[in-house]
């Protein structure tokens, strides 16, 4: 992977700030593309979601395969509600504001909550000093070694691939969603947000249920939500916890390095790049939030420079799943064997 030092044209090296000024010019969403966007990804959903029902007289089996498939367009739309969210996908506020609701029902997410937890995020992301929400736990080695044993099974148990992108995905948009948690003390806002959003969810499950029994939901709805809450937390994984991420503390942590250096550029093949809406332009996307995801290839093909940097591929990424420790003293994260290995903690 090549990290975040970049030339600028008069061969000076670029500052992870200076390009905020460079990023500008391509935040103007288009509405026309916007609502193409919007469109191309519903429809879709929609029709898989109805061939997925109508499938259920043929096999059960072919029912689940299309739900799975459909998790994909799921995920999209997800993508579509954080572009909404970061202001980025029309340019009326309200319009996407209103587009991030509903789709926040789809997604199981109440979007007014998310949106606040995910600013905090973008806001803190690399700074020690800052953790807890929005983000991966992410211990350092010394914070590790501090804790007794069953802090540190706690620790390693959360940080289980079976727990993060199995049973953690299920746990969080089906029940931690439920609730405003992190927000539960900031105003009525986020209680509305997360009780509107379930109220329009019991109802579609309960006409779903009317409709249809307990076969739609089993079959259709659940499996379509957790390959999506899945594949969505995996991405947001990969796209901060790789081995020469950033992390930092105090004066040493600046927000603009911290979104460079600490986001990866996850390259997918193409038709992963559509599905997931161009989120593994990761490291882009957390220097101007506000550029529509569809610019975010512009970017890439004007500036090299950020084509080649935190570049990770799929294989690459996949050994990130073994890395759980930050290690302030070497910059680097390390898994629990070279943890061991260095300083003797098991």
């Amino acid at each position: 992977m090549k990290t975040s030092s970049e030339t600028a044209p008069a061969g000076r090296v670029r500052q992870a700030k200076d390009w905020v000024q460079v990023l500008a010019k391509y935040r103007e969403p288009s509405t026309r593309r916007s609502i193409l966007e919007l469109v191309a990804t519903v429809v879709p959903f929609l029709l898989l979601w109805t061939l997925a029902w109508l499938s259920m007289m043929i096999s059960y089996w072919l029912t689940l395969g299309i739900a799975v498939l459909n998790g994909l367009f799921l995920v999209r739309l997800f993508c579509i509600q954080h572009d909404c969210g970061h202001g980025s996908f029309f340019k009326s506020r309200t319009v996407q504001d209103w587009v991030g609701r509903c789709l926040g029902v789809l997604t199981l997410t109440p979007y007014d909550v998310w949106r606040r937890t995910h600013s905090i995020h973008h806001a803190q992301h690399g700074n020690l000093d800052q953790r807890g929400i929005g983000d991966v736990l992410t211990l350092t080695v010394e914070e590790y070694r501090a804790r007794g044993r069953f802090g540190r099974l706690m620790y390693r148990l959360y940080r289980n691939p079976l727990v993060l992108f199995v049973l953690g995905p299920s746990y969080l948009f089906i029940l931690q969603n439920r609730l405003p948690l992190g927000l539960m003390t900031s105003g009525w806002r986020y209680w509305l947000s997360a009780m509107g959003t379930n109220a329009v969810l019991a109802i579609i499950l309960g006409l779903m249920i009317w409709l249809g029994g307990l076969m739609p939901l089993l079959l259709i709805y659940l499996p379509t939500s957790m390959i999506a809450g899945t594949i969505g937390v995996w991405l947001f994984y990969v796209q901060h916890q790789f081995e020469e991420t950033h992390w930092a503390k105090g004066d040493d942590w600046q927000l603009h390095e911290a979104a460079l250096a600490g986001s990866s550029h996850y390259v997918l093949p193409q038709p992963l790049r559509w599905l997931s809406a161009n989120i593994g332009i990761h490291h882009v996307h957390h220097l101007y939030s506000r550029i529509p995801f569809y610019r975010l290839p512009e970017i890439l093909r004007d500036y090299a420079e950020l084509a080649e940097a935190q570049r990770l591929t799929p294989l690459e990424s996949l050994r990130s799943v073994n890395m759980h420790l930050w290690d302030e003293k070497l910059g680097r994260l390390l898994s629990f064997r070279e943890v061991r290995s260095l300083y003797g903690v098991a």
